[in-house]
């Protein structure tokens, strides 16, 4: 059922919203406001409060903008209600609809331009091509070249999903940036959404390694059913070559860097894509796979490292200066984790969906290891003709792989609209899950 959010002044006018700060659309002093803060919310189910009939609620209050971002239902302050508090660039009259579904709607990628294959590999560390394919299925990755950043590769593969979903930049309510490598450590979800111009919409990172676009796919829905949301941009990317020893041929052979992005709609419940998820993590298994602060020593005062300076015969100890240590990671088990929890969280989401695997079209995994989606196919059931796989030429994309290779397929033909695709990822932390969705 929906439901509808109305937060209107005691005169029947919209509130008007920018970044998610309500104010009065029409100029209201402070006075008139703190005297007579006649406002009111209606729900749609029925459930009304309001200090003046509902018939002050005319049809002509209501934007007919189906796109519009939304507000919560508040009163009105006399320390809340300026024209000063709002940038007039950003407010949007709005209607804040609850308890609706999310389609896809349009998807996008972009890899960087500097690629390196295994015979390059080859002249680096102690490997070879035939070595990377048979235990991995890898043959190239695509790694950051000069002048490419995770905020750059971002707002490329955003353009081609905005553009596929016939949505303007504008129109663009929540922008989530699924990374664990930002530009910024403060986040660069901002940074995107300032170069696509969605100038309406609330953008934050969210951070969950190779599991990320997927717990960002739930967010993004969440957002929409429970939060009234229109438009959300959901991107995944990751630039990991940032953080791999090269040296190391246990795992620079495994990742490369890239994005993709996807835009999820709000529609009626009778047309939700999101069919049934299953999300889990356990921080147990951290040891296997991390990216941990190495805390260094601070020598930049006179060549002596700070924690130990004296001043005025007193010793300060002051914090050391982070720095990232290299990616570490613990193959095996990170192997026997991925063939033993994936397929139970698909299972578990497939029957919150009330499906089996016969009623899939197809597979789409987390593109780490050819090994462990053979494995995981093999325990669903699943044909390998059924599994979405693009690990030859990409390698391991963390939070990118899905709308990597979801995009990719899409746009070759070879993921229909109406088909039901099973869609996990897995990785740091360590966390999982699975997300059942039909491609509108």
């Amino acid at each position: 059922m929906e439901h509808y959010y109305y937060c209107c002044s005691s005169t029947g006018r919209m509130m008007q919203q920018g970044g998610r700060i309500t104010t009065v659309a029409a100029r209201l002093s402070a006075a008139s406001a703190a005297s007579s803060p006649r406002f009111f919310c209606k729900l749609a189910a029925g459930v009304a409060t309001s200090s003046k009939s509902l018939h002050n609620l005319s049809s002509s209050s209501i934007s007919s903008s189906s796109s519009s971002s939304s507000v919560r239902c508040s009163a009105a302050s006399s320390s809340a209600v300026t024209e000063q508090e709002v940038p007039a660039a950003s407010v949007r009259p709005v209607i804040r609809r609850v308890g609706r579904g999310s389609k896809l709607v349009g998807c996008g990628s972009a890899v960087p331009t500097n690629i390196i294959s295994n015979d390059d590999l080859s002249k680096v560390v102690d490997t070879s091509d035939e070595w990377i394919a048979v235990r991995t299925g890898i043959r190239n990755r695509h790694v950051l070249a000069e002048g490419e950043t995770v905020t750059s590769l971002s707002v490329e593969a955003s353009k081609k999903a905005l553009e596929m979903a016939n949505v303007n930049p504008e129109d663009i309510d929540l922008l989530l940036l699924c990374t664990s490598t930002p530009d910024d450590l403060f986040g660069s979800a901002p940074q995107v959404q300032k170069e696509l111009g969605c100038c309406n919409a609330l953008a934050f990172d969210l951070t969950a390694a190779c599991s990320g676009f997927v717990l960002g796919l739930i967010t993004a829905s969440r957002f929409i059913k429970g939060g009234g949301y229109e438009n959300v941009l959901v991107i995944g990317a990751d630039a990991l070559s940032r953080y791999v020893d090269w040296m190391d041929r246990g795992t620079c052979i495994l990742f490369g860097d890239a994005a993709g992005a996807l835009v999820l709609q709000a529609v009626g419940d009778d047309q939700d894509s999101l069919l049934g998820f299953n999300l889990r993590s356990d921080g147990g298994g951290q040891k296997h796979l991390h990216v941990r602060v190495d805390n260094v020593p601070d020598t930049s005062h006179n060549g002596a490292a700070t924690n130990g300076t004296k001043t005025n015969g007193t010793v300060i100890k002051l914090p050391a200066r982070a720095s990232y240590d290299c990616l570490q990671m613990n193959g095996k088990e990170v192997f026997r984790f991925a063939v033993r929890a994936v397929p139970q969280v698909i299972e578990a989401a497939l029957q919150e969906a009330g499906l089996t695997g016969a009623n899939l079209d197809w597979l789409l995994l987390h593109q780490a290891n050819q090994r462990i989606l053979d494995s995981v196919s093999q325990r669903l059931e699943i044909p390998t003709d059924k599994v979405i796989s693009n690990l030859c030429n990409y390698g391991n994309t963390s939070a990118a792989s899905i709308p990597l290779a979801l995009d990719e397929a899409v746009r070759s033909g070879l993921v229909q609209p109406g088909h039901i695709v099973a869609t996990a990822g897995f990785g740091a932390g360590l966390t999982w899950g699975s997300a059942i969705v039909r491609w509108s």
